[in-house]
């Protein structure tokens, strides 16, 4: 294969079924190594936090500043339109697979991982963008759902296969490195499969507008006529427009709630619930798999029906609800691992129905406007989703403050407590005379018969004998001056942080709530029928009109492929 070949991926012709699932499939699995890349740091972040000596605070900070620059970079995507999707994809793989994997885990300071992270969520704002464009160009209007349906399918298997790769290797491999190095690998690994095997539609006829696969000869016969540069002009203003704008807000909005528990799921169930970090993964678990059977599910219904917005309302009420009852039991830690599990399996439902839907509505009310310009719609989409989600991150870290401090000190006062906790035990039930002096090391005679005394008088001892012995440990077994200091200082502020952690959670969920309920009348403005009987008769008209024209450029009329 020559390297002008390499580059120049375009085809002239619309390809038959094989070839074009074949780029369907390369696209939907770039887009999930993608994802992997952009989550893999969540497996290790307490172990990342830990090796450089930062707080939880600024671990958040580099994502927030990755996703702000990872904004604008998706807005230079628009450009995609004009050097191509597939070279973008196969550029950016390469990339992220070599931060990845020499990059990151060669970093000497935070300050560096910070620069190469930054850098890699750049370069995923200008890729994410120009996967989806792919889809679209591969997925005529009658199929772009179910096509959608398994593009959406990404961040969901990203996550999945960044739980099931640390999970199986932590315990083996204990460095942070070495997930990013695995990841890494399996990121060039799909750069190559891009750069031998994915390829883009010419100009002339992906800036089309394509309603079904018997299209093809007239989408074909038209392609000669179209001026690349004379369809693009004006891309950025017929964008700008409220169906487009407001659409893309809302499905932004709509998924706080899925951002904030790719990052945080097991954080809360850790701190809220009191699970181990395996079982809460094991929780969130149900959440990613009833979104990952939905995506595709609600994609090929939705193309049976042929509409988009009833499927879209139905999953945002559904989510919305299950966000709701969800929001209802951060205050209730009695709460049973089956009740969160199908809380959970309701809200995946309900997500998977709204976003593949929605992302297939979109792109179609991109076309409304100029199919040409599918890429500067799809990165004002980019943009605008990633200004939403740094605005999370950062009103995550100021609502939730009991987090930071559970994640900064509440660890080492829990290993505190537990290495010292008979000593502890004895202390609480001193005054703070007494408390003082045992625990400064005094040992007079007078000091320990009172602690005795109080020991007897609050029941923590059943005999004297017993009393004393106790008293005896504490001496023998002291806590470490600055192991003291410790406690003194963090334990009261940890104990507070655990106290108010749950209804600071709630309050979140709440504001999640609120972005699933502004989504469901923004979806209004979009384009698409409520009615499917009204979406048939509109693609029978279609059909008729593409035999009109067929006959008037004298393009032979054939079904060129089955739906």
């Amino acid at each position: 294969m020559s390297p002008n070949r390499l580059w120049r991926r375009q085809l002239n012709h619309y390809p038959s079924g094989p070839k074009r699932y074949s780029y369907l499939a390369i696209t939907v699995l770039c887009t999930v190594v993608l994802y992997y890349e952009l989550y893999v740091q969540g497996a290790v972040a307490t172990t990342i936090i830990g090796t450089f000596g930062v707080s939880f605070g600024e671990f958040v900070a580099i994502a927030v500043i990755g996703n702000l620059l990872g904004a604008f970079a998706s807005l230079a995507a628009g450009l995609a339109d004009r050097w191509g999707r597939a070279n973008l994809v196969v550029a950016g793989l390469l990339i992220t697979a070599l931060l990845v994997l020499f990059g990151l885990p060669a970093a000497s300071s935070f300050g560096m991982y910070g620069c190469l992270f930054v850098l890699l969520c750049a370069v995923e704002g200008v890729v994410l963008v120009a996967t989806p464009a792919l889809i679209r160009d591969f997925s005529p209007q009658l199929g772009r759902a179910s096509a959608m349906g398994y593009w959406t399918l990404g961040p969901v298997l990203g996550s999945i296969l960044v739980t099931t790769v640390s999970s199986g290797t932590a315990a083996s491999h204990p460095d942070w490195q070495f997930q990013f190095r695995v990841c890494g690998m399996i990121g060039l690994a799909a750069a190559v499969i891009a750069l031998l095997g994915l390829r883009e539609l010419e100009p002339g006829l992906r800036d089309q507008l394509m309603v079904s696969v018997r299209d093809k000869g007239l989408i074909e016969a038209r392609a000669r006529q179209i001026d690349p540069v004379r369809a693009l002009r004006g891309h950025w203003r017929q964008m700008l427009r409220l169906d487009v704008l407001a659409s893309a807000g809302a499905i932004s909005v709509y998924l706080i709630f899925y951002y904030i528990a790719v990052g945080f799921f097991v954080v809360y169930f850790v701190t809220v619930f009191g699970y181990s970090e395996a079982r809460a993964n094991a929780l969130a678990k149900w959440f990613w798999i009833s979104i990952a059977i939905t995506l595709p599910l609600s994609g090929a219904i939705s193309d049976r029906l042929r509409v988009r917005k009833p499927l879209m309302v139905a999953g945002g009420v559904l989510s919305a609800g299950a966000v709701a009852v969800f929001a209802g039991l951060a205050t209730r830690p009695d709460t049973s691992y089956h009740h969160l599990a199908v809380v959970l399996v309701v809200l995946g439902v309900g997500t998977g129905l709204a976003y593949c839907t929605w992302m297939a509505g979109f792109t179609e009310t991109v076309e409304r406007h100029n199919p040409a310009a599918t890429a500067t719609g799809l990165a004002l989409w980019g943009w605008i989703n990633r200004l939403v989600v740094t605005a999370a991150l950062a009103g995550f870290g100021l609502m939730l403050p009991a987090v930071s401090t559970l994640a900064d000190q509440g660890h080492e006062v829990s290993r505190l407590a537990t290495a010292y906790r008979s000593q502890l035990a004895t202390l609480d039930h001193l005054d703070p005379a007494t408390r003082a002096a045992l625990a400064g090391g005094a040992s007079d005679p007078r000091t320990r018969d009172d602690a005795v005394t109080q020991l007897l008088a609050s029941g923590a001892a059943a005999d004297e004998p017993a009393a004393r012995a106790r008293i005896r440990q504490l001496a023998e077994h002291p806590i470490p001056p600055e192991d003291q200091q410790f406690l003194r200082v963090h334990g009261p502020v940890v104990a507070e942080a655990e106290r108010r952690n749950p209804e600071q959670w709630q309050r979140w969920w709440l504001v999640c709530l609120a972005g699933q309920l502004v989504f469901i009348p923004l979806t209004l403005v979009m384009s698409g029928r409520w009615s499917p009987k009204r979406a048939r008769q509109d693609e029978a008209r279609h059909r008729a009109e593409v035999v009109r024209e067929m006959a008037e450029l004298a393009v032979p009329v054939a079904v060129q492929e089955k739906k």
